[in-house]
């Protein structure tokens, strides 16, 4: 039998990667952590920091030499998203590309999320 493949659970896009080095290498941390938290008016956010130490738990990916520490409550919401950093002339910020997303609320602050069905 022939597994599908699996979507890598979280990439980066390359100017996201680029943004991610140079916090890590400014602020002495060495993994991006990611995941998703209860709040806002559409249900839930994401989040990011950035992190010396994994738990036992967490999920690690490699994407373009940036090691991305998922939280483990975290992998069904966030599976086969992309982090992209997006800079225009009002704003520098990290966006997720989540297939999961299905609704955002107005702001952009929080989001509608149903997990990944694997």
């Amino acid at each position: 039998m022939t597994r599908r493949p699996r979507p890598k659970l979280v990439t980066l896009s390359d100017a996201a990667a680029a943004e991610v080095k140079d916090i890590l290498a400014e602020r002495g941390e060495g993994h991006l952590r990611v995941g998703v938290k209860n709040g806002g008016c559409a249900g839930m956010e994401y989040f990011m920091d950035y992190v010396s130490e994994i738990s036992p738990l967490d999920e690690v990916v490699e994407d373009k030499d940036v090691s991305i520490v998922v939280d483990a409550k975290a992998v069904l919401f966030i599976l086969g998203s992309e982090i992209d950093h997006e800079t225009t002339l009002l704003h520098s910020k990290f966006v997720f590309r989540n297939p999961n997303q299905t609704d955002a609320c107005g702001c952009g602050e929080s989001v509608t999320i149903i997990p990944a069905v694997v």
